[in-house]
């Protein structure tokens, strides 16, 4: 598992869901609307948008498709439940996501632009340092 926290745009954050869920039926001229989202309500695997205005628009297989605006958070929790992650606003549409994530999702999470590369090798080589640490503490004692 890795721990997320960053900053991110609410439309990073929407490709990745979309990215993640359902990016192979999504149909196209919701793809290209950044008010809408999908939401499912089974758990594993919710995701539900907070939002100040929000109209359910069409249901395809296990996803609803909602047109939201002024959007406050977003909960997403994937299918296997090795990833759970929670966009809040900060300020209009930028927003910090924080969480845990599968190393698959980082893939996903790199793509959308809600983490860049130089952070997910960043994060990898804090691990190193981490284990390095230990196991010459191990050695020491």
């Amino acid at each position: 598992m890795v721990t997320i926290d960053a900053t991110c745009s609410l439309e990073s954050f929407r490709k990745f869901v979309i990215l993640s869920t359902c990016n192979s039926f999504i149909p196209e001229s919701y793809m290209d609307d950044y008010e809408v989202f999908p939401e499912r309500e089974t758990s594993p695997g919710l995701i539900y948008v907070e939002a100040a205005d929000k109209v359910t628009l069409k249901k395809i297989r296990d996803m609803t498709f909602v047109n939201a605006k002024e959007v406050l958070g977003i909960i997403y929790s994937s299918k296997s439940g090795n990833t759970n992650l929670k966009w809040r606003q900060v300020r209009r549409n930028t927003g910090k996501v924080v969480g845990d994530a599968s190393t698959n999702t980082l893939v996903n999470l790199t793509e959308s632009g809600v983490i860049t590369q130089e952070w997910v090798q960043n994060y990898l080589r804090k691990k190193a340092e981490e284990k390095k640490q230990v196991k010459t503490d191990e050695i020491s004692n």
